[in-house]
């Protein structure tokens, strides 16, 4: 059983600011870390951290930054099929938090958009019936598109994290088997909340719905109903990558078993994510092989 996370790998530039910046204002910060991340290359490393066979396919420059990242993928347990995109830069992102743990992050995407379907059809022509397919909104609507249909027409179970948002999701919904939202990005994409949205995303095809709603907790919808767990209490000094931590080790829990996320994989990925939100950092921030195994054991 293998994972093949196709997305985006980036170099986080990661700023401490007293509050987050309003239009016209000048603000005083502090560089408060770099650190390898990326959604696409987030969910991938805790994903293989937490035991399942994974795969990371993704784009990058032929930069200081793409050496970076090679050394930083290098010390996981995971495979990476990088594609160099000579004339780009790295794609990177600059991280603002705040001294209560929130963040707010802009990303260039100039790597991520260049990965065309012909560059990771390739690679998935290893996989089985069964693996995951799991991708972001890093990707352009006809890429992200063809990879969702060849996944399908391969009998992958299909993941889709909407972040960030673009317009054409919509057509999409048919396509995904497990969708990952945080509540916010469920509001704009249906204009309602909590389980009502994750129920008209459930109406709009999509197989199981999972709404992360921060402190809240989460909740799961699918064809079993709807399943809620509460957040784990921690203290939170910095939230980055928490959403990517719980929604790998959803992935992994469920996998692992044979099965598809339930509440005892929402209760899993809530503990590795109370790990993640009390570190700083991004990949530095994410639960150890160990801290998973022992999660996961439970």
């Amino acid at each position: 059983m293998r994972a093949f996370v196709i997305g985006n790998v980036a170099i986080d530039e990661i700023m401490s600011v007293p509050a987050m910046p309003e239009a016209g204002a000048s603000i005083f910060g502090r560089q408060q870390s770099t650190d390898l991340g990326g959604k696409g290359a987030n969910q991938a490393i805790v994903l293989s951290r937490a035991g399942l066979n994974t795969t990371l396919i993704a784009a990058v420059g032929s930069d200081l930054r793409a050496a970076m990242i090679r050394q930083s993928l290098s010390l996981e347990p995971i495979n990476t099929c990088l594609i160099e995109c000579a004339d780009k830069a790295s794609d990177v992102s600059m991280i603002f938090t705040t001294p209560d743990g929130e963040n707010a992050i802009v990303t260039t995407t100039d790597c991520a958009a260049s990965i065309r379907p012909e560059h990771v059809l390739i690679s998935l022509q290893t996989a089985k019936p069964g693996d995951l397919a799991v991708l972001q909104g890093n990707l352009s609507d006809d890429a992200t598109a063809a990879i969702l249909h060849q996944a399908k027409r391969l009998g992958m179970i299909t993941v889709f994290n909407p972040s960030p948002l673009r317009p054409g999701f919509a057509s999409l919904w048919p396509l995904i088997d497990i969708a990952f939202l945080n509540q916010g990005e469920a509001e704009k994409l249906t204009g309602q909340s909590g389980e009502t949205a994750a129920r008209s995303l459930r109406d709009a095809g999509v197989g199981s719905v999972i709404v992360t709603l921060g402190g809240h907790g989460a909740l799961l919808v699918d064809h079993n109903g709807i399943a809620t767990i509460p957040a784990v209490s921690s203290a939170v000094v910095d939230t980055t990558g928490a959403g990517d931590t719980f929604m790998a080790v959803v992935l992994a829990s469920s996998r692992l078993r044979h099965g598809m996320p339930d509440g005892l994989a929402l209760h899993h990925a809530a503990k590795a994510a109370s790990l993640t939100v009390s570190r700083r950092g991004t990949r530095s921030a994410f639960p150890s092989q160990a801290e998973l195994a022992a999660i996961l054991a439970k």
